[in-house]
């Protein structure tokens, strides 16, 4: 594997240098933050900052993410100068030697939290869901509510639009939608030596009546089929799939092992009998996850791609950006880590025997 780490780009509080020193990272999941939803993302630019990437003694492993514009993931007519310009960014990547591009078919905004600080009791915050809160959300109103995932700069007026163009869109409109989509960029990925990785969605079920479908372990075989090509891909995150109590993580690695293309490990702790869930540190005891048999799954299949941890919690005091702090997620790092040398010890000593 190679270990690897978000980065925000030169505006996050989190710096190169720090994560050059965090034992074992090696790889920088990034992205560009100033090109608009939907225009192309421009070759100067990517080759710019894989090359500022390399100057700290890191490898751009994956580019994390670029969005899909609202009228693709709707299935309007104005989608295929969207899905052009989509195609010739992936090319642009590719070009400069970027080899993995994530993205997700999330309606308006990434992963949602109801909470983004909540207090633990050792002094520590994290992020939480908590379905109540949720509930009591005015979705046309979600512009105030403080996401910090939104995929696009949206107006009151054009939530309320939105809003209403996706209560006319089914379940199965957004899979006819996503093969449309990767029916035309897939080709430019495989000529480009880039593999795509869809993100699961997060959390794995529908908000506020958007309609979201990459959700379990049925939903990724579904995504597979729809383009059979190494060039279609999975970003699995245990995280997002395994707030779904349902979700076997371990298996779905076993199963579309040659088709994950980017992975992102972290822990969930599931509350009480519903869908609440809050982020906890990384190792097995402090959530609902087992870590160990996720990083062991991934060993067993020889999974050579880039691997990060994922949200972790604020701690010592630091601030940025929600989910995002530089001390939790560098324990996180070598956590894994100290897994994979101790599942490829014992792999090797039982191979001896």
């Amino acid at each position: 594997m190679l270990l690897s780490f978000r980065w925000y780009g030169p505006e996050d509080p989190v710096t190169l240098e720090q994560i050059r020193q965090i034992p074992g990272v090696e790889g920088i999941m990034g992205a560009l933050w100033d090109v608009p939803v939907g225009e192309v993302w421009p070759y100067e630019k990517v080759r710019e900052l894989n090359q500022s990437i390399q100057d700290a003694g890191l490898v751009f492993s994956d580019v994390e993410s670029i969005f899909v514009h609202e009228d693709i993931i709707l299935g309007l007519p104005s989608r295929d100068e969207y899905i052009a310009n989509f195609a010739q960014s992936i090319r642009n990547v590719g070009k400069a030697g970027v080899p993995v591009v994530m993205y997700n078919f999330m309606p308006l905004f990434d992963w949602y939290r109801s909470e983004l600080a909540l207090p633990l009791s050792d002094g520590s915050n994290c992020l939480a869901y908590r379905q109540a809160s949720a509930d009591a959300l005015d979705p046309v109103h979600l512009g105030d509510a403080d996401l910090p995932a939104w995929a696009g700069d949206f107006s009151p007026e054009r939530i309320k639009e939105l809003f209403d163009l996706y209560d006319k869109t089914s379940q199965e409109d957004m899979w006819d939608n996503l093969a449309y989509f990767l029916k035309a960029i897939v080709p430019a990925a495989e000529e480009s030596g880039v593999k795509l990785a869809i993100h699961p969605d997060d959390p794995p079920w529908p908000l506020w009546g958007l309609p979201r479908i990459i959700t379990n372990e049925e939903a990724l075989a579904r995504v597979l089929s729809l383009v059979d090509s190494p060039a279609n891909g999975l970003a699995l995150c245990s995280g997002s799939l395994g707030a779904g109590r349902e979700n076997n993580i371990p298996r779905m690695i076993r199963r579309f092992g040659s088709r994950i293309n980017s992975a992102h490990v972290r822990n969930v702790l599931h509350e009480g009998d519903g869908v609440d869930f809050r982020e906890s540190a990384h190792p097995s005891q402090y959530g609902s996850l087992d870590v160990y048999e996720i990083m062991k799954a991934y060993h067993d299949i020889a999974y050579t791609g880039s691997i990060r941890p994922d949200h972790g919690r604020m701690i010592w005091g630091e601030q940025g950006y929600p989910g995002y702090g530089l001390y939790d997620r560098a324990l996180g790092a070598t956590y894994l880590l100290g897994l994979w040398e101790a599942i490829s010890k014992d792999a090797a000593a039982q191979a001896c025997k």
